[in-house]
């Protein structure tokens, strides 16, 4: 608290007009802003899990799970989110826990073929 006196003191004591005062003091809070938010980016690197085994719990049918979804009549492939992977499987509950422990990564339907990519977890 000190030295912000000193600063502010300094500033006042110096020949610099109201206007230089106030354009210094909003340059060092956009500084300040900006170190802060480097430091925050550096922090919150993503991480890809491809193993389903790996992924952290509640992350499997996220939305921020990748899973590749390919069709069976049209012969075309896409992918969806494991929302929509968890609304595919209904009520086969027992391949849902299979998948949620690791030990499954694709799981069929009547029209399609389903399977675990990815999942992308801010840390």
């Amino acid at each position: 608290m000190k030295n912000k006196d000193e600063n502010i003191e300094e500033m006042l004591l110096s020949s610099a007009s109201l206007d230089d005062l106030i354009r210094m003091k909003i340059e060092t809070e956009f500084q300040d802003e900006m170190k802060r938010a480097k430091e925050l980016k550096a922090k919150r690197e993503k991480k890809v899990y491809t193993k389903i085994a790996d992924v952290p719990d509640g992350y499997v049918f996220s939305k921020y799970a990748v899973y590749k979804y390919y069709n069976r009549h049209n012969k075309q492939e896409t992918y969806i989110n494991g929302i929509q992977a968890d609304a595919l499987l209904g009520l086969q509950n027992n391949i849902r826990a299979k998948i949620l422990k690791g030990e499954l990564s694709t799981f069929s339907t009547d029209d399609a073929y389903v399977k675990f990519e990815k999942v992308c977890v801010n840390s």
